[in-house]
C-alpha cells in the first residue's frame, strides 16, 4: 500500500493530537476508569478525524479506507488501549452501517453529530448469552403502529455510560435468525433505556464499559438503519471494517511494546552489562518486530482489497486472528524482560499486557475467526470440506 503526502500529513496530525490532547492525561483517565468522551471527541471532530471515510455531505472527508488505517495506527500510539478503543467504536463500529445504509434524515440526525463529535455513539450488539454468536441475540423490537418497542439487554458495551445513542441489533421478526434482525438507532435518553454501573475490567480501564437494558423502549421505525431484516448482514459488513481498524490499533500497540522494551533493556543493566546484550533478548525482540511487519503486510493487503471493493472476509479474519495471537504473545514476552518492573501496574508494558488481552476476544474471538477462515477455504465440515 502506497502512502501519499496526504496520508503522511494525516499521520503527523494525529500523532501531534495524541501527544497534546491524550498522553498527558492517560494516567488520570486510567485511575478514574473513564475519560471525557464528549470533550475529546469534539476536539477530534473539529479536526475532521471522526469522519475520515464518511460522506462529505454529513461532515466527513470522503476518503478511502487507507486513511482510516493510518488514523488507527497513529491514534493507537496513545499510552493506553482504552481511549483509542472508544474512538474506534465511534468511527468504525457504531457508524459504518449508518453511513452506508441509513436514510438521509437518519444520517443528518445521528451521523453528522457523531462526525463532528457533538454526539458519542455506541454499538450495542453483544448480550450476556450472545457474544461472538451474533445470531443468538434475544433482544426484540416489535412493531406498534409507526414505532418499535424494544426489550432486552446488552453486555460489554463500550462508551455506554457516556453515549448519546446506541446502534442496537435486535430481532424484528420471527423468521430465520440470519434474516430476522435489524439495526436500530436508540437515543440514550429514551424512556426505558438504562445503563448499569461501569464494569471493572482487567484492562482498557480508561474506557467505560457497562450493560445496557431496554424495557419497553419506544422508538420510531424511521430510526431503523436500512431494510428491516437486513441487520445481521449490515453488522457482518460492519465487522470487516471493525476488524481492520482493530488490527491497525493492535499493530501500533504491539510495536510500542517492542520499542519500549528495547529502550528499557538498553538502559537497565544486570551482571555488568545492558540487558539487551543478552542474545536471548535481542533475538526475541528482532523476531517480535518481524512478526509485527508480517501483521502489517496482511493488514495493508486487506485494506487494498477493501478499497477495490473485494470481499475481505477471509483476509480481515486472518488479520484479526494474527493480531489476537500476537497480542497474547508479544506483550507477555516483553513483560518478562522488564522483570519486576513489568509486574508493576504503572509501567507501560504492564498496561499493554492487560489492554491487549481484549484483542483476541473483542470483535469475534480467535476461535470464530478460525471458523470463518475455514469456511472461506471450503474446508469447514458444514461447507462440504
Amino acid at each position: 500500500m502506497l502512502f501519499t503526502q496526504e496520508h503522511n500529513e494525516l499521520r503527523r496530525s494525529v500523532l501531534a493530537f495524541v501527544e497534546a490532547e491524550m498522553n498527558p492525561f492517560i494516567e488520570q483517565w486510567e485511575a478514574e476508569g473513564i475519560f471525557p468522551a464528549h470533550a475529546l471527541f469534539r476536539k477530534l471532530g473539529e479536526r475532521g478525524m471522526l469522519g475520515i471515510t464518511k460522506p462529505e455531505a454529513y461532515g466527513g472527508m470522503g476518503l478511502d479506507y487507507s486513511f482510516e488505517v493510518v488514523f488507527a495506527e497513529a491514534i493507537a500510539t496513545a499510552h493506553c488501549g482504552g481511549v483509542p478503543l472508544a474512538i474506534g467504536v465511534q468511527t468504525n463500529m457504531a457508524t459504518p452501517a449508518l453511513a452506508s445504509f441509513g436514510s438521509d434524515t437518519l444520517r443528518e440526525e445521528f451521523l453528522a453529530p457523531a462526525i463532528s463529535g457533538e454526539m458519542v455513539a455506541s454499538i450495542a450488539v453483544s448480550e450476556p448469552d450472545a457474544g461472538s454468536d451474533v445470531a443468538a441475540i434475544t433482544t426484540t423490537a416489535r412493531k406498534d403502529g409507526d414505532d418499535y418497542i424494544l426489550n432486552g439487554s446488552k453486555m460489554w458495551i463500550t462508551n455506554a455510560t457516556q453515549a448519546d445513542y446506541f446502534c442496537v441489533l435486535a430481532n424484528t421478526g420471527d423468521g430465520p435468525k440470519h434474516a430476522n434482525k435489524s439495526l436500530i438507532i436508540v437515543p440514550a435518553n429514551t424512556p426505558g433505556v438504562s445503563v448499569a454501573g461501569k464494569l471493572k475490567k482487567m484492562g482498557m480501564r480508561s474506557s467505560d464499559t457497562a450493560p445496557v437494558f431496554f424495557d419497553n423502549v419506544r422508538v420510531p421505525q424511521r430510526y431503523r438503519i436500512g431494510e428491516e431484516g437486513k441487520g445481521f448482514i449490515y453488522q457482518m459488513q460492519q465487522f470487516q471494517e471493525e476488524r481492520l481498524f482493530g488490527t491497525a490499533m493492535a499493530l501500533s500497540q504491539l510495536e510500542t511494546c517492542v520499542s519500549s522494551t528495547i529502550t528499557y533493556t538498553q538502559e537497565r543493566k544486570a551482571f555488568g552489562q545492558p540487558l539487551i546484550h543478552n542474545q536471548s533478548i535481542y533475538y526475541a525482540l528482532a523476531e517480535m518486530q518481524s512478526e509485527c511487519e508480517a501483521l502489517r503486510s496482511i493488514l495493508y493487503r486487506a485494506t487494498e482489497c477493501h478499497i477495490n471493493g473485494e470481499d475481505i472476509t477471509k483476509l480481515a479474519s486472518m488479520a484479526k486472528l494474527m493480531a489476537g495471537r500476537l497480542s497474547r504473545s508479544i506483550p507477555d514476552k516483553c513483560l518478562q524482560f522488564w522483570g519486576g518492573m513489568g509486574y508493576v501496574e504503572e509501567s507501560i508494558i504492564n498496561r499493554f499486557y492487560r489492554d491487549s488481552r481484549l484483542v483476541p476476544i473483542g470483535g469475534g474471538v480467535d476461535e470464530v475467526m478460525i471458523g470463518i477462515i475455514a469456511k472461506q477455504l471450503g474446508i469447514h465440515p458444514g461447507k462440504g470440506g
